[in-house]
This record gives structure tokens, C-alpha cells and sequence, in this order.
């Protein structure tokens, strides 16, 4: 265990009604919260048995076909790119949830078992009825017009290699034990994403494979290792951690479920950061070197620094684009995106 590690805040006792959001806030990183939703139904129905859980997400289906991805056995549980990364290593398909949990009941016991995996399904969505009794309050002043969006993660053994997310995320390990292997954003640098698109998921993701890390290919994944903070859960335990945080996720029982609560700091209306990213490799990466260093420049001053800085000399009438944003100039100054890209 790393000296990060040894830091992670660990609180007991928290309520679901009762989240010291302050303090998640203030530790800048991980945050484990011991036993959070031991009491939640669910918890309780996977401590009588995998069936039992698998029992209530049935009642409380709507019915509608899942999405699930299935691996097979050499996969070892890793969803991830086939071989030449020219696709995945698994196969995709929408099914009724009723057959999925067929099968994965038929080959719990069977050593070379098929993989599955329904990721990010939508509580509400998918399991209405469920939240009453599975349910967190988010009381902080940040949500007052900002409540999280609630998914659902269910499947066998699965591996999800490290990426990154935009909103910030409480996890709630529910059912099976759960392994984050978390990075500071700045491991980004060590981590050797992959392509932008296509990706398993929908964000990048690492390309180094965590547990048997090929240090020959990837040298500086031993500095992203170093950097790790690992965080075993037990079904009731949480853990929060901020936006833009690596981590790679590990459902390690036979039967696992996890709910988690995303949610964004910033106004929707500033849409994706990664929109901007590629615009940029579009327009200034590949420029000279010389060039580049001006508009790194640019780009210092105007998004990186203070934002008082490029309009302070300004009367208000002529900041534009440099005053306050809201959904008014955001909107216009889309369309002079677009119409500019469109040339």
C-alpha cells in the first residue's frame, strides 16, 4: 500500500440521509464510507443470495430489453479490445434481463463460464420502484438544481480497465466485493490511453492491462502503479471519488451489483470538455513547434488562467464571449462554432 493510500479518508457509520458532502468535497480524491447502504434492501436480499438480488431486480424490471455485453471464457473476465484492436473481445446485444439471469445462473458453476455484463443501465429506467428502499439524499447546496443520475451495474466477473469520467461518482457496492484501483488525473501521462473512439464504454481507457502490466511496452506504468490508491468494498460500502479520477473497476463474485450516482459540477450548458480536445488536436497539434508554444500561450490566458484577466480591461458591453457564461451566449456561441467548422 502506497502512502496515498494510507491517507484515504475512511468514515463509519455515515446514513444514507446524513452525507458529510463537505468533507467528500474537501479531500480532493478518494473517500471510502463504511457500511453506507447496508440497509438498503437490496444489500440485505444479496446476503440471503445471489437468486435473492437477482429475484428483486425482476420484480422491479420494466420489462424493456437490457444491453449486455458477453465474453467469453479467455477473456478472463476483461472486457476490452480484441486482440488487434480492431473491435472488442466480447460481443454486444439487447436480451430480456429474465434470460440474462438464466444464464448467468446456468454457468455459475461451470470453470469456463461466459462473462456478463450490463453496464450503466438507468435506475429509474430500468428498475423503477427500486430507489424507494435503495436510495440516497443529497441535501448539499450543489444539487439544489443538480440531483445525481442514478445507474445500475450487474453481471458476473468483469473487469472495466481504467478510464476516466466527467461527473464525480458515488459508487455503492451492493451485491458480490468490488475492487477500485484508482489515479490522479495526472496519471494520464503514465496510464497510455487508448483511442479516442471506438472505446467499450464511451470514454478512454487505459491500454495497459493493471493486473499483469507489461512494463517492457508501457515503462511508465510502473509510475501510474506507484501513483494508485487501491479500495476493496464489501456489499453496503461506498466510495466517492472527484471528477476526471482513473479507476479501474473489478466485479469479483460470482454475482455483483453496483449503484452509483454521477453528477456534474459544472453547468450543463458547458457541454463536454473532450469536444474542445478534439477540436484542438484538429487545429493546433499538429502545427509547429513554434506555433504551438504561442497558442499554449492562448490558451493560458484565456481558459486556463483567471477568467477576470482577458476582460478586466473591458467595459461590460464588449466582453462577449470573456463575460459570465450562461445558456444565451453559450448557445451563440455554438453556432459560431459550428459555422466556422462548417466552412
Amino acid at each position: 500500500m502506497n502512502d496515498l493510500a494510507k491517507q484515504i479518508p475512511v468514515l463509519e457509520g455515515v446514513r444514507p440521509d446524513q452525507i458529510p458532502f463537505d468533507k467528500l468535497f474537501a479531500a480532493n480524491g478518494p473517500v471510502i464510507l463504511r457500511g453506507l447502504v447496508s440497509d438498503w434492501s437490496l444489500v440485505q436480499a444479496g446476503k440471503l443470495s445471489p437468486d435473492s438480488a437477482m429475484d428483486m431486480l425482476q420484480s422491479h424490471s420494466s420489462g424493456q430489453p437490457v444491453g449486455v455485453y458477453i465474453a467469453p471464457p479467455a477473456t478472463k473476465a476483461r472486457f476490452f479490445y480484441n486482440d488487434d484492436c480492431t473491435g472488442f473481445n466480447y460481443q454486444s446485444k439487447h436480451t430480456k434481463l429474465s434470460e440474462i439471469f438464466a444464464q448467468i445462473r446456468e454457468s455459475k458453476t461451470n470453470p469456463d463460464r461466459y462473462y456478463y455484463y450490463m453496464n450503466s443501465l438507468t435506475l429509474d429506467n430500468c428498475f423503477p420502484g427500486l430507489r424507494e428502499h435503495n436510495d440516497l439524499v443529497f441535501d448539499h447546496e450543489l444539487f439544489s438544481n443538480n440531483q445525481p443520475l442514478s445507474k445500475v451495474w450487474v453481471g458476473t466477473e468483469s473487469i472495466a480497465a481504467a478510464h476516466y469520467d466527467v461527473p464525480s461518482n458515488l459508487a455503492c457496492c451492493v451485491v458480490g466485493a468490488r475492487r477500485f484501483t484508482l489515479f490522479p488525473p495526472e496519471q494520464i501521462h503514465n496510464l497510455y490511453p487508448g483511442p479516442l473512439e471506438p472505446t467499450p464504454g464511451g470514454q478512454v481507457i487505459t491500454m495497459v492491462d493493471l493486473k499483469n502490466p507489461d512494463f517492457e511496452k508501457f515503462p511508465r506504468a510502473r509510475q501510474a502503479l506507484d501513483a494508485a490508491v487501491v479500495v476493496d468494498l464489501e456489499p453496503g460500502d461506498a466510495v466517492y471519488y472527484p471528477s476526471m479520477w482513473w479507476h479501474q473497476v473489478e466485479a469479483l463474485s460470482a454475482f455483483n451489483i453496483m449503484i452509483n450516482f454521477w453528477w456534474l459540477t459544472a453547468p450543463a450548458h458547458m457541454g463536454n470538455p473532450l469536444d474542445i480536445v478534439m477540436h484542438a488536436i484538429m487545429g493546433v497539434r499538429d502545427r509547429p513547434e513554434a506555433e504551438k508554444k504561442a497558442w499554449r500561450e492562448v490558451f493560458e490566458y484565456y481558459v486556463f488562467g483567471s477568467a477576470e484577466t482577458p476582460r478586466e480591461h473591458l467595459p461590460p458591453a464588449i466582453q462577449g464571449a470573456l463575460a459570465d457564461l450562461d445558456n444565451d451566449m453559450v448557445r451563440r456561441l455554438r453556432a459560431t462554432v459550428k459555422n466556422k467548422l462548417n466552412r
